[in-house]
Formats: C-alpha cells, structure tokens, sequence
C-alpha cells in the first residue's frame, strides 16, 4: 500500500527557511516523478517542485533560485524534501508530496496528508 507522509512546516519570518520532508513507502510501482504542490488559501493547488525519473527537474517561476527538490530512493521507498530559503509571505500555503506512479499501464497519483507552511513576521 503506498503512503505518503508530509513533514516539516511550520511558522517561519520572511527570509527564514524551511525544510519539508516527504516519507514514502510502499512504492512498489515504478516511479514517474515525485513532487511538491501547494495550496494557497483562496487558490488552486498548484506545483512547486518535481523530479522526473530520469533526472529533470522542474519548479515553478515563483520558487526558482529559492527552493531546492532533492530525493532519495530505496527499496520501495523513498524520501522527497523541499528545502525552502527566502521564503516570502506568498509561499503561505498547505504544501502537498506527490508521487506519480505507473500501475497497470496508467499513471495514478498519491498525496500526503499536507504540512502548513505560514511564512509572516
């Protein structure tokens, strides 16, 4: 059973850092990527942060040059973080791990549970 435990927010001043971790297991499914979403209050959620199997990366324009995906894999399991610097007010939200997994011919997507991040002085 894959499972996708989120950790590591918190309150954090503008120009703190953060960094959230995503404990993954049950991963017995090939991996297509792995990443970071956030919800924002009154928004959609939206990527942050992603790694593709493979080696590419992707952020969102708001976070390049601020945060930073980094995963480690091993036998189904796997650990995702997002280390977070110069945060800003706008980077407030619920911050979502994501796993993409490819099970019988499709692409099926877990979440974590969430973690709040909440960035104010």
């Amino acid at each position: 059973q894959v499972q996708l435990v989120d950790s590591g927010g918190g309150l954090v001043q503008p120009g703190g850092s953060l960094r959230l971790t995503c404990a993954a297991a049950g991963l017995t499914f090939s991996i297509n990527s792995m990443g970071w979403y956030r919800q924002r209050p009154g928004k959609q959620r939206e990527l942050v942060a992603a790694m593709i199997t493979g080696g590419s990366t992707d952020y969102a324009d708001s976070v390049k040059g601020r945060f930073t995906i980094e995963r480690d894999t091993a036998k189904n399991t796997a650990y995702l973080y997002l280390q977070m610097n110069s945060l800003k007010p706008e980077d407030t939200a619920v911050y979502y791990c994501n796993a993409n997994l490819w099970i019988a011919g499709g692409l099926v997507d877990y979440w974590g549970q969430g973690t709040q991040v909440t960035v104010s002085s």
